[in-house]
């Protein structure tokens, strides 16, 4: 209401009553998000003062970019402007007068059919079809009923393309599947009220994304960062799991996703077994084989990813190992063939090996990451090999093993370099231990695509091409 719009640590202040529109936006990022009016929820929930607000600022973004702009009438912009008017049509043509509902009206309907259009992304089909649907519901007239009918055929063919039959996003992000979700939830609602049943794969993507959502959340009530998403506001999450049409305990893999989730009673953890998305779907994808995310005591969060995104302004290198809680080398990338992973349990224990042959071309090694969760004594033990893939070459390697902390976590390296001490806040202390050297350095996580400074404990070592290596180490509950 005071004209400061802000996005992801950047703010650009138009003053009250005033224009963003023809100021500078602090980025393109940023400047995707204010066109795609994703402000424009708060600003109606704060009642009939920020809804007239909302209906300003639209009149005066049509006044300006109405007829096309190259920016403005593509991508993210325009799909999220569409979704957010579709939403907000039913608090805001009451306000507006005749001319304005029907500039309202007009507009929607003009910008949900060049988007309908817009093949730029192929990656995004679903959830573009997914809008275009929903505007169409909130369209009355035949005009209304031909987008609809044109949304739900492309729809159609393009969810079951993005849902894995386990529920994941064929992007492989977590935060992707969530979004998507909330499309098709708000597309839902939508037909429900024209008296018209959600066509077969709208019904089926929901539930399906529903049970991976209820997989991805850990106790803390967030979503573990891979593959370009962040964890997503526990709020978020929360709403999404209660609009759940029968909700069920999480599963323990996802097959197609390619991920695995141990619980024990006090160390929760996903680890991410598959490779990069595949295309037209690894915009974002992110080379973190093996990688996992930790939540202690219930709620606290204690080794994280990166959460690179294309909404933060982060170093496209935390896309690689460096952003993920896993094994790197030398600073290269994996460029696997193959992954497997290998999951047995046991009486009071889960162990999962991920096993993949991404560092075969640059160094002929093979990498596993071995998982032990021992659920009666509360800790988690982990092996990183690196063993021949061919024959042996000359010449030794330098590789790391990262854990990326959280920002509430404080941590203390012992004298001997050997283990660290991990207390999360208002929680007891973990402590991590390994076999390699050990040390503490600078790290940044990303939330709401604002940076946080936070801490990496890191393992490392020199491989031999010729022999191989391997370090053990383990999370176990502070006893000191």
């Amino acid at each position: 209401m005071a004209g400061v719009f802000s996005c992801g640590g950047e703010t650009l202040e138009a003053g009250v009553g005033g224009d963003p529109w023809r100021r500078p936006s602090p980025s393109r990022r940023f400047a995707a998000w204010l066109h795609g009016f994703a402000w424009a929820p708060d600003l109606i929930a704060a009642g009939e003062g920020g809804a007239r607000e909302t209906l300003r600022l639209w009149l005066e973004w049509r006044r300006i970019f109405g007829h096309f702009n190259a920016f403005a009438w593509s991508g993210q912009a325009l799909e999220r402007r569409v979704f957010n008017l579709a939403c907000a049509a039913p608090a805001l043509i009451p306000l507006a007068s005749e001319a304005e509902g029907a500039a309202l009206v007009d507009g929607l309907a003009r910008q949900a059919r060049h988007l309908l259009a817009d093949d730029e992304d192929p990656g995004r089909a679903a959830e573009r079809a997914a809008v275009a649907a929903l505007a169409g519901s909130a369209l009355a007239g035949k005009a209304g009923d031909r987008l609809l009918g044109r949304s739900l055929l492309k729809l159609a063919r393009a969810a079951p393309e993005a849902v894995l039959r386990d529920g994941a996003h064929a992007s492989r992000s977590p935060e992707r599947g969530l979004e998507l979700l909330f499309d098709l939830l708000a597309l839902d609602d939508a037909l429900s009220q024209r008296g018209a049943p959600a066509p077969l794969d709208v019904a089926r993507s929901i539930d399906r994304l529903s049970a991976a959502t209820r997989f991805f959340a850990l106790p803390d009530g967030r979503l573990p960062a891979f593959n370009g998403g962040e964890p997503a506001a526990p709020a978020r999450v929360a709403t999404a799991l209660a609009l759940e049409a029968a909700a069920t305990a999480p599963g323990k893999s996802l097959p197609y996703g390619r991920f695995h989730r141990l619980d024990g009673p006090s160390l929760q953890l996903v680890a991410d077994t598959g490779v990069a998305g595949h295309a037209p779907w690894n915009a974002t994808a992110c080379a973190q084989i093996g990688a996992v995310e930790v939540v202690c005591d219930g709620r606290r969060r204690l080794i994280v990813g990166s959460a690179w995104s294309d909404g933060a302004l982060a170093d496209p290198a935390k896309r690689g190992p460096a952003g993920g809680s896993c094994l790197s080398m030398a600073g290269a990338w994996p460029d696997p063939v193959e992954v497997n992973a290998d999951r047995q349990e046991g009486d009071g224990a889960v162990w999962l090996d991920v096993a993949h042959d991404g560092w075969r071309r640059g160094f002929g090694l093979t990498c596993t990451r071995r998982l032990y969760l021992d659920t009666r004594l509360n800790e988690l033990r982990g092996e990183d090999v690196l063993a021949l893939a061919a024959r042996p070459r000359r010449g030794d390697a330098s590789f790391e093993i990262r854990f990326h902390l959280a920002p509430e976590v404080a941590a203390s390296l012992a004298v001997d370099g050997r283990s660290a001490l991990l207390r999360p806040a208002g929680g007891p202390g973990w402590r991590l231990r390994g076999d390699a050297a050990m040390r503490l350095e600078p790290g940044t996580v990303f939330e709401a695509g604002e940076a946080r400074a936070t801490e990496m404990l890191v393992l490392t070592g020199v491989v031999s091409l010729a022999s191989g290596a391997r370090v053990r180490w383990k999370l176990s509950r502070d006893e000191g």
